[in-house]
């Protein structure tokens, strides 16, 4: 368990890679195999960063991850960590930088299922029209990180 501003988050690692990271009551839910057995330890690497984002002193995050999930869904994850801190994207231009600009319900599926919340920032997209869409930690939880970056949250 990972303590943030946001509530506690639930860290996955599989050897020295992290393979997950959750909200409370993330939704879609992990699969239980997917969480393991519980061990708090091994984490120093996540919680300083994570720290040092909530700060607003970490723009980007320098961890081993290994999600797990199709190619595509890979892809879209990786274009993901592209999206530069305080900036968001429309779900037509994650698609069109996986280079399938007519795949954008299947990049929204793709962004709705990413293992690794926050440090692979899901929450920078947003729809055409600019409004806030589902965030598997919700939408105030969305606002807020979007805040953060923005440097609209005052602590």
């Amino acid at each position: 368990m990972v303590e943030s501003p946001i509530g506690p988050l639930t860290a996955v690692r599989d050897g020295a890679a992290i393979t997950g990271l959750y909200f409370p009551a993330h939704a879609p839910a992990p699969a239980p195999a997917r969480l393991g057995e519980r061990d708090d330890a091994g984490f120093d690497d996540l919680r300083d960063q994570l720290a040092e984002y909530f700060a607003g002193t970490r723009h980007a995050f320098d961890l081993h991850l290994a999600p797990s999930g199709t190619d595509f869904q890979v892809d879209v994850w990786g274009a993901l960590r592209t999206i530069p801190y305080g900036t968001t994207w429309t779900y037509t231009e994650v698609a069109t930088a996986v280079g399938r600009p007519g795949s954008v319900r299947a990049v929204a599926a793709a962004n709705g299922r990413n293992p690794l919340s926050i440090v692979v920032p899901c929450h920078r997209v947003i729809g055409a029209s600019g409004s806030l869409t589902g965030f598997a930690g919700g939408l105030e939880r969305k606002r807020f990180l979007l805040d953060l970056e923005s440097g609209d949250r005052l602590f």
